[in-house]
């Protein structure tokens, strides 16, 4: 089905009016959109995946939209990984395809997109001023994942609980140590927090089974 710029998928409906292509959007009080898609490529290219490139305008949009719930992707905003908006929406989400090599495709409100703003960007700690979320209910790519306690790690290695994760949601707090008694292992039966000693811990929500894992690195 067309889910090009106004048109979406069945049962979703028609959120406001496109922009013109190669149009960049800025996201209110959160940050242009580019800032981050950038980012992402540059940062968590660990292999020769080709990610989005080479795909039409409409699977782009139904990649990106995969990652949301129906309740929100029927106002979410699609960007591709240039920042290029395409499809505007009404709502706070915003939806991205999946970077190549990374995790898979997703959808955050405004406080993610601050959050993994000034991640990307070597910020000390996240300008996290209320609880946010992210959907990643496509789950990672199977080429992607992230280690749960180096935020820094490319691959996955014996001793640095690499995951791949299946659908999840991702949810971050102003205050990371109130996330303090809460699993910090990808084992727990349940959700867990993802770099538990740093000021980007995050709680990671499992809402169905995980895939296979990598291969560990030596």
């Amino acid at each position: 089905m067309n889910v090009s710029r106004g048109h979406i998928p069945k049962g979703v409906r028609n959120p406001g009016p496109a922009v013109r292509s190669g149009e960049r959007r800025g996201l209110g009080r959160a940050l242009p959109p580019l800032a981050v898609t950038a980012a992402l490529v540059g940062l968590f290219l660990t292999t020769p995946a080709s990610g989005a490139g080479g795909k039409s305008e409409d699977a782009l949009i139904r990649e990106a939209l995969s990652a949301a719930p129906p309740q929100v992707a029927e106002t979410a905003t699609v960007i591709d990984l240039e920042g290029n908006v395409l499809r505007q929406g009404s709502g706070e989400y915003t939806c991205l395809p999946a970077p190549p090599g990374f995790g898979g495709p997703m959808c955050h409100d405004e406080q993610f997109m601050a959050w993994m703003d000034a991640f990307m960007n070597g910020e000390p700690a996240p300008p996290t001023s209320a609880i946010g979320t992210s959907y990643m209910l496509a789950g990672d790519s199977p080429d992607g994942g992230a280690s749960n306690i180096d935020p820094q790690a490319r691959t996955p290695t014996a001793d640095n609980q690499w995951v791949v994760e299946g659908p999840h949601v991702m949810v971050i707090v102003p205050d990371p140590a109130s996330l303090k008694g809460l699993p910090t292992t990808p084992n727990a039966d349940g959700p867990y927090v993802m770099w538990p000693d740093s000021p980007y811990a995050h709680i990671m929500w499992p809402v169905a089974e995980r895939p296979a894992q990598r291969p560990v690195v030596d």
